[in-house]
């Protein structure tokens, strides 16, 4: 039995780590801000919660204590969070090293050192901070989940248009497909190579305007379907096909089948 630490276990896909090591029988040590009330949607009662920030090194101390590896969900999308967010990253595997756990496993985003976005950025920024690490670390890229691109189509759908990117395709993943691959990595021997990076992508390439046509089919919704030019670092993004990785295709759940198993709170 494995003792585990999710950073941001309370996250869309930390939340999905937890259960899957819970599930596994592994100990688990939940690192958040925010702490979920015991009976919540958001609580496992198999998991212990430790209240802490990656920002001040507030209990981390904790949450890592007897660790042997620990998995890091956080996400920084904006504002303070997102300006010191590959520093958070710094301040957690430090704590890690100083609380003798073996390994980091981290979340990342599809060819984030490619991209001038920002939040990209920042990725690749954290990338480089594991890299540099003294324990043995590997990063998870992702391509893009289900749920971005029902929230895209569902902001969209309230004024009645749906937008959708020229030239833009997908390949989107469950976050619990990609849960499984930070498990299944944080959970493997120990390695030779003391830092490496994967990527994990869905089972499907689709361009944009057939996915809005799943979602508007799953979803009930009737707004028009807008084709938009994307301008700045993300439409060169995904005009570039960056955000696709085609010989990387792990996940099994496509977006229909995604869809179609959430068509009640669509």
């Amino acid at each position: 039995m494995t003792r585990i630490c999710v950073a941001g276990g309370t996250g869309q896909v930390g939340r999905e780590v937890v259960r899957l090591a819970v599930a596994a029988g592994h100990r688990v040590a939940v690192l958040s801000r925010n702490m979920p009330p015991p009976g919540s949607a958001g609580h496992d009662d198999g998991a212990d919660y430790f209240r802490g920030d990656v920002t001040t090194g507030e209990g981390l101390a904790a949450a890592l204590a007897g660790a042997d590896v620990v998995i890091d969900c956080l996400e920084g999308q904006w504002g303070k969070a997102l300006k010191n967010f590959a520093d958070g990253g710094a301040r957690l595997v430090a704590a890690a090293q100083e609380a003798g756990v073996a390994k980091a496993v981290m979340l990342s985003i599809v060819n984030c050192d490619r991209s001038s976005v920002g939040y990209y950025r920042s990725k690749a920024a954290k990338e480089e901070v594991y890299e540099r690490s003294g324990l043995e670390t590997l990063v998870l890229r992702a391509t893009q989940f289900h749920s971005l691109l029902a929230r895209v189509f569902g902001a969209g759908a309230r004024v009645r248009l749906v937008p959708v990117v020229k030239g833009a395709r997908f390949q989107p993943i469950a976050p619990a497909e990609v849960a499984a691959g930070l498990l299944e990595a944080a959970l493997a021997a120990p390695s030779n190579e003391r830092h490496c990076t994967r990527t994990i992508g869905g089972p499907e390439i689709v361009g944009m305007r057939e996915l809005a046509r799943s979602w508007q089919h799953a979803s009930g919704s009737r707004g028009r379907l807008v084709a938009l030019p994307l301008p700045g670092g993300m439409g060169q993004y995904l005009r570039a096909g960056l955000n696709l990785a085609p010989a990387e295709r792990h996940g099994t759940q496509t977006f229909e089948g995604w869809l179609a198993m959430r068509a009640d709170s669509l």
